[in-house]
């Protein structure tokens, strides 16, 4: 793993980007030379508003969109390898599972693609239920769900295998604010046992939850720091004021 060293700390390097560009449906430009570097073992946020170019960037970073130009490396390999995908988990805005299903089929079946089997296998499923407070339900029909139940099987879906990374694009949409907190609480802790998160939102108090923060707006990376120093630098005392004073608006 390679390591930058710097006088106090070394800092272990996630993911390089190195101005990185895409264009949708040749015209369209998603991301404009953006590069930054993330640290393992931290929440990195994604912050800005829809349409900044989040997503984009989320499905570079796993290597489900094709870039134009620049590189992505990711636990020091291209983004998309193959060596990637036991170590990399991406949940999707969208909810990915499959609505004529069980919530335990679902999970157990995703359980069985990553090579689990027979007794491991249930257990994984348990596991990964019980984290996201999801084991009342794993009878029910995923159809029968509401919204942000079924973004709760998509985390769960999205933690078996025990990923290094985890890439979240929107968790939280549709959940209510208990859920919200028991949610943040999860990541914070799977942070402390040595899990990278990447998580992007529109909303910017869950920005202050974050270790580290990317904030886009119109496919550009606006600024990249902690959500402290980015009060600090821009004199405000919250990431919604700091944002929308470096985005040129006011604070």
């Amino acid at each position: 793993m390679r390591s930058i060293c710097y006088t106090a700390y070394v800092m272990e390097v996630m993911i390089t980007a190195r101005d990185v560009s895409v264009v949708l449906g040749g015209r369209y430009q998603a991301l404009k030379q953006v590069s930054f570097e993330l640290e393992q073992g931290k929440i990195t946020g994604f912050i800005g508003p829809s349409g900044a170019g989040k997503t984009t960037l989320i499905r570079a970073i796993v290597g489900r969109q094709r870039i134009k130009a620049g590189t992505i490396t990711v636990l020091d390999q291209k983004a998309g390898s193959p060596g990637l995908r036991s170590r990399v988990s991406y949940m999707t805005q969208e909810a990915s599972v499959y609505s004529d299903l069980t919530v335990q089929q679902n999970v157990l079946y995703f359980a069985r693609m990553l090579g689990f089997r027979g007794k491991q296998a249930a257990e994984v499923c348990a596991q990964a239920l019980a984290r996201v407070a999801m084991t009342d339900k794993t009878g029910v029909l995923v159809s029968s769900l509401s919204g942000g139940q079924k973004q709760r099987v998509s985390l769960a879906i999205a933690l078996l295998g025990d990923p290094e990374l985890l890439v979240l694009d929107e968790p939280t949409v549709g959940l209510d604010p208990v859920l919200r907190e028991q949610l943040w609480g999860l990541f914070r802790s799977l942070a402390q046992d040595g899990k990278s998160l990447i998580v992007s939102s529109h909303v910017m108090d869950e920005a202050e939850r974050c270790d580290d923060l990317l904030l886009i707006r119109d496919a550009q990376l606006v600024a990249h720091d902690t959500p402290q120093k980015l009060c600090q630098q821009t004199g405000t005392k919250t990431v919604e004021q700091a944002f929308l004073k470096l985005a040129g608006g006011t604070a």
